[in-house]
């Protein structure tokens, strides 16, 4: 199976043509979903709620990131496999290279991280080194204590500009991919024609070029309640393999997010 590279991301923006992509954690479900069809994973500091039952993403650490990323690399060969840089894991610059290099020789090819214009500095330092970054704005779950709480972002006009404006600035400062977590259609929409890199959506309509799901989500298993954006596939999928199918056809079809499943 052929790598799946930025550059195919790149160009299916061009062409207007959706992808899924979804996070995963362990080599067997890595596996799966690549035979299913996805060619992007996420390998998130969710997996501190989903996985090690926490209530938030804060107490992940650099070194759970990083085995979780070999064990998803090993399961999915050809993916283009995303890695989070966890909470105040990239607050100086020795400490974002050391943390950046950890998850590329893991198996990452490409890093994330939460923050807006501040981060250019930090998103410029890490292309230069060779380490592909995607920004995260709207929802950042890393921020939960100075949100009060897991909120939608950019609902009003300074907020919706002042995450315009960061967007920006991250994609002049290198960033390759921007994910938008929990945002305004109207706003992900103008955010996304901005861009010349692909822009993907979790919780913000179906106007972005690509789509994430936290797994569990996606197949209705989520201990807390499934959230608002998110679709249980798995009920109508019938078996795992088919709900991921069943996903990723109606990202590419524009199908799901609809707008029950996003906020306006």
């Amino acid at each position: 199976m052929k790598m799946t590279t930025v550059s195919h991301l790149r160009a299916w923006k061009q062409q207007k043509r959706k992808f899924a992509s979804i996070t995963a954690y362990d080599a067997s479900f890595a596996r799966l979903f690549e035979q299913a069809g996805i060619q992007v994973m996420l390998v998130g500091d969710s997996l501190g709620m989903t996985m090690q039952g926490h209530d938030s993403t804060l107490p992940v650490r650099v070194e759970d990131i990083v085995y979780h990323t070999r064990c998803v690399r090993r399961g999915a060969t050809a993916c283009l496999l995303l890695a989070d840089l966890p909470f105040m894991s990239y607050a100086t610059p020795e400490q974002t290279y050391d943390s950046a290099a950890e998850l590329m020789r893991a198996g990452a090819n490409m890093v994330k991280l939460e923050g807006g214009a501040w981060l250019a500095p930090t998103v410029s330092g890490l292309t230069e080194r060779a380490v592909p970054v995607c920004g995260h704005l709207g929802l950042t779950p890393q921020s939960v204590n100075i949100f009060g709480g897991y909120k939608i972002q950019g609902r009003d006009a300074d907020s919706a500009e002042q995450l315009y404006n960061d967007a920006l600035a991250l994609e002049r400062a290198g960033a390759q991919l921007l994910v938008l977590e929990c945002v305004p259609v109207p706003l992900a929409q103008r955010v996304t024609e901005a861009l010349s890199i692909p822009v993907i959506g979790i919780g913000a309509g179906n106007v972005t070029d690509g789509q994430i799901l936290v797994m569990q989500d996606a197949l209705g298993i989520t201990g807390q309640g499934t959230p608002k954006f998110a679709k249980d596939f798995l009920a109508k999928g019938g078996d795992i393999r088919s709900a991921v199918r069943l996903y990723a056809e109606e990202v590419e079809q524009g199908l799901y997010p609809a707008p029950e499943h996003s906020f306006y």
